[in-house]
């Protein structure tokens, strides 16, 4: 799907979101599955409001594959409100594990699905903005996004 951040790539697994991945160079669709155009109208309508600043919370079933850990740092972060941010030492203690903050930085940048799992809103301890997948301008923006003077243009 077109999105203001470019080109997203959606994969559904067993009718489950499994994975949204913004355009990169090392993405190829062999490792993906083959192409459809449908079944995708319930997450394309909810990314439409949430850039559109209409939805701040994703219901879409989602059914990302990782390890355990993996997982657990996933679901961390789907507790992080919209518009807010918190530090990879901040995630590592809300998980009980503070001497892991590597392996929660590790884990929070191989979240495969982007944007509903809200990898985006972990910053550096000082404030500053670390580490994105999708570059670091696309984070900027997303988390603009989700600030009340709304994003920049990205574009």
């Amino acid at each position: 799907m077109e999105s203001p951040i470019g080109t997203l790539t959606l994969v559904k697994t067993d009718g489950m979101l499994s994975g949204l991945y913004m355009s990169h160079p090392d993405l190829r669709s062999e490792q993906l599955g083959p192409r459809v155009e449908a079944g995708f109208e319930d997450v394309v309508q909810q990314l439409d409001e949430y850039f559109a600043r209409t939805r701040t919370v994703f219901t879409v079933p989602i059914a990302p594959e990782g390890t355990t850990f993996q997982r657990r740092v996933w679901s961390e972060l789907q507790t992080i409100p919209y518009g807010e941010t918190r530090s990879y030492s901040q995630l590592a203690d809300a998980i009980g594990k503070r001497s892991a903050m590597r392996a929660v930085g590790a884990a929070n940048g191989r979240n495969p699905i982007s944007i509903i799992v809200p990898c985006h809103r972990v910053i550096g301890s000082n404030g500053t903005l670390v580490g994105y997948g999708g570059g670091l301008e696309r984070k900027r923006f997303l988390l603009d996004l989700e600030q009340a003077n709304g994003p920049r243009s990205l574009w």
